[in-house]
């Protein structure tokens, strides 16, 4: 299993790291309109489609896209995309963790899938956006997810159910803890200093999603930064939670060792829209 994960984990770097850092944006584009396509697949499967609605979602996350990318949308989406984007997270990610999996079957499904392949639409183009921004400034925001799930997996094993006995959703995953939470939201506030202290200190061309949100000050920086990290648990639980709806381990086995393209970006779903909501509202 270790092998196979670093093996997958090796070949997605090579395909993805020259196309991040390539002059022109198109690669970066593909590649990942085409993971979004395969998330769109998984989440058909999830929610039960029939095997050709199934792959009809992938091609129409390929169609909005596209569109979007025709409408120009990629260098400039109007701002109140993002807001309607993050209201949409916000509500939806409450309701579902709220309401638990017996609540997320009650939808009907055709409403589940339409909007499933609206919320992986809108990633997309947030992660085309802020590439467009800059490399530092996307990299910043998929550094946030990844510190706050590393952080979050290191405070949990040691300290899960020491300072708070309730679990967050034991329903829905029952290994995750308040104290987990807790300890990826330290771990995003560490991130974000030393990140923009280097963003000071190389004077980069593009800045961070961290030095935009310190220009503004701390009264902003901290409790965006901290509803950053929060909405990255709530991407991963409603993943989690979809996934125990539809009695699955994995989104998919399109990454060996990895389980599916949902199972490695499910945090990343509602932070990088969010990010850009921060960015254009704030």
């Amino acid at each position: 299993m270790l092998k196979q994960r670093v093996i997958t984990a090796l070949v997605l770097l090579a395909l993805l790291l020259p196309a991040l850092f390539a002059a022109n944006p198109w690669p970066f584009m593909g590649l990942t309109v085409i993971l979004i396509a395969a998330g769109a697949w998984e989440w058909g499967r999830l929610n039960g489609m029939p095997t050709w609605l199934a792959w009809s979602g992938a091609f129409i996350c390929l169609l909005a896209c596209g569109a979007a990318a025709q409408f120009g949308w990629v260098q400039r989406t109007p701002p109140m995309v993002w807001l309607m984007a993050g209201a949409l997270w916000v509500l939806l990610g409450a309701w579902m963790i709220q309401r638990g999996v017996a609540g997320w079957a009650l939808w009907p499904q055709g409403l589940r899938w339409a909007v499933g392949l609206l919320l992986l639409t809108l990633a997309w183009l947030a992660m085309a956006q802020a590439h467009q921004r800059g490399v530092n400034f996307l990299l910043s925001v998929l550094v946030l997810v990844w510190a706050a799930d590393v952080f979050a997996y290191f405070f949990g094993r040691a300290f899960g159910g020491r300072w708070i006995k309730t679990k967050l959703a034991a329903s829905i995953s029952p290994g995750k803890s308040w104290e987990g939470v807790l300890g990826g939201m330290l771990g995003v506030l560490l991130v974000a200093v030393i990140w923009a202290a280097l963003d000071r200190r190389w004077s980069l061309p593009d800045l961070s999603l961290y030095s935009l949100l310190f220009a503004k000050g701390w009264f902003v920086a901290l409790p965006a930064l901290l509803f950053m990290s929060a909405m990255s648990v709530v991407g991963d639980l409603v993943e989690s939670l979809v996934k125990r709806s539809a009695g699955m381990k994995d989104s998919s086995g399109l990454l060996p060792g990895h389980g599916g393209v949902l199972d490695r970006v499910d945090a990343l779903l509602p932070a990088l829209p969010l990010a850009m909501m921060l960015v254009f509202w704030i």
